[in-house]
C-alpha cells in the first residue's frame, strides 16, 4: 500500500552505489537517491544500471526516495 501523499513515479537506475542505495533518474532528468522498499529488500531484488523502477518520493523532500515493487510482479 503506497505511503499517503506520495507521488509515484518511473525512473531509470543509473548508479548502484553502496548497501541499497541507488542514484536513480527521471525522464525529465532529474537525478536523486533511492533506497529499495521492505519487500523488495525481503525478495532480494538485484538491480542493475539500467534498470526501470517504480519509485515513491515525498512530495517534501524530492532529493530521495523508495524503490517498491509493482503488484504485478
Amino acid at each position: 500500500m503506497p505511503r499517503e501523499g506520495a507521488i509515484k513515479v518511473e525512473g531509470t537506475v543509473v548508479e548502484v552505489l553502496k548497501e541499497t542505495l541507488f542514484r536513480v533518474e527521471l525522464p525529465n532528468r532529474h537525478r536523486f537517491l533511492a533506497h529499495v522498499a521492505g519487500k523488495a529488500r525481503a525478495k532480494r531484488v538485484r538491480l542493475v544500471p539500467g534498470d526501470k523502477v517504480t519509485v515513491e518520493m515525498s512530495p517534501y523532500d524530492l532529493s530521495k526516495g523508495r524503490i517498491t515493487l509493482d503488484q504485478d510482479r
